[in-house]
């Protein structure tokens, strides 16, 4: 009789000759605890993530370096803001319309080229300030940066693909997504205004163009993860009909980053510290990172319209800070600290309004309906910006912040009138 395996209850027992024999048996492997890395267990996601991370360090590095590379150049920050926000406001129009190209067409098709057609637009700034060109080609030159496409939008599709059908884990991926966001946030200011201030005011952009050009090549490389192309969508509601009372949110939320960034660079300026506008605004980011990561992990009940209105109070009381502690001391060390505790509320809004989006965007349209609400958000970043640059100029930086806590507070309103138009 051959020697064969007798399978029984552990420890597994195998049978030779007329002897039985224990064998130690294989501890199953335990499913990891950690979300996070249970994500990245997924074949071809660490490839992916990494190149679109390249692709969206550039978001926290292009606002500051046209901002003190305008600035330092024809000496106003309401010009730098006005030129940043007339760039946020093309992209607003534009992004969308890429968007859609990339549900039809797919990702890799559409982005590179879109990719390089911006990267030329950011060259073209460089060399309007670098020549002392006149003053609209500045305008022209950042408006061409339009058709950056939406990295973050794309790399969530890729995620709503894979993870259709598991909604924790798809909770985690987008909190995992939103902390990439605000790590970019972080990372990019800081390194903006070293490459600006400690090289040449043109290298932040330089880099940042570089930076976005090669992130979206590698990210486009990666077929196997890609969201299959949608070709022409079938006729259904728009997502801009579903979205529009959700994209008014967005926008008064996107007035409080674009304010508070163009107010701290020149706060910074006003105390003589300019290379410290980019660590101060670092410091933002990473309260929200870090508020991400551990929002993404918590067991959430109660409906996604409760969560995201309790997160937008939140973050209305804390972008209080800033003008507290600004008005109180006039210190840039304690404003520091200030925009830490600010930036915690950011992540889980942004997580949950995402949530919101993927929820009601109509099927085979999705990174069309993500990109509608970054449009928000940049359209709202371009009205902070300008605004923080007008509230800098005629108020002084201190008073300035009033404007991030006052669209903190309109977006909180506007949640509110939104519930109530649904009943």
């Amino acid at each position: 009789m051959p020697d064969a395996p007798l399978r029984t209850a552990s420890p597994i027992l195998t049978l030779t000759g007329d002897r039985l024999i224990a064998a130690s048996p294989r501890a199953p492997k335990r499913p990891s605890r950690n979300p996070y890395l249970r994500l990245f267990r997924i074949p071809g996601t660490r490839a992916f993530t990494l190149g679109n991370l390249l692709a969206r360090l550039p978001m926290g590095m292009f606002g500051v370096s046209a901002v003190i590379m305008i600035a330092g150049q024809r000496g106003s920050y309401a010009l730098a803001g006005a030129v940043t926000a007339t760039g946020l406001a093309t992209t607003a129009l534009v992004a969308p319309w890429t968007a859609r190209l990339v549900d039809r067409h797919g990702q890799a098709r559409i982005a590179v080229p879109a990719t390089a057609l911006a990267a030329l637009g950011s060259l073209a700034l460089v060399l309007c300030v670098r020549l002392d060109a006149p003053t609209w080609t500045l305008f022209a030159a950042y408006a061409a940066t339009a058709t950056t496409p939406n990295t973050g939008g794309m790399s969530r599709a890729r995620w709503q693909h894979l993870l259709k059908d598991d909604p924790k884990a798809l909770h985690t991926a987008n909190a995992f997504e939103q902390a990439a966001d605000e790590l970019c946030f972080m990372l990019g200011p800081v390194l903006a205004a070293f490459l600006c201030t400690a090289i040449a005011p043109e290298a932040g952009t330089l880099t940042g163009a570089a930076f976005l050009l090669t992130g979206v090549l590698l990210f486009a490389a990666q077929r196997s993860t890609e969201p299959p192309a949608q070709g022409r969508t079938p006729q259904g509601p728009s997502p801009v009909r579903t979205l529009a009372p959700l994209l008014t949110v967005f926008l008064a939320t996107g007035a409080i980053f674009g304010a508070m960034e163009v107010i701290t660079v020149a706060y910074a300026d006003e105390l003589g510290h300019p290379a410290a506008a980019g660590p101060v605004l670092a410091l933002q980011a990473a309260g929200s990172c870090v508020a991400g990561l551990v929002y993404g992990t918590l067991r959430l009940r109660g409906p996604v319209d409760r969560r995201f209105r309790g997160c937008l109070a939140a973050m209305a009381v804390l972008m209080s800070l800033p003008l507290l502690t600004t008005t109180a001391t006039g210190s840039l060390l304690a404003l520091a600290p200030a925009l830490l505790v600010a930036g915690m509320a950011t992540a889980p809004t942004m997580v949950t309004g995402m949530t919101l989006v993927q929820a009601r965007t109509p099927e085979g349209r999705l990174n069309e309906g993500m990109t509608l609400a970054v449009t928000g958000l940049l359209g709202g970043i371009a009205c902070g910006s300008a605004s923080g640059g007008w509230a800098v100029e005629h108020l002084g930086a201190s008073t300035a912040y009033a404007v991030p806590v006052a669209a903190a507070a309109l977006a909180l309103a506007l949640a509110f009138l939104r519930r109530r138009s649904q009943h």
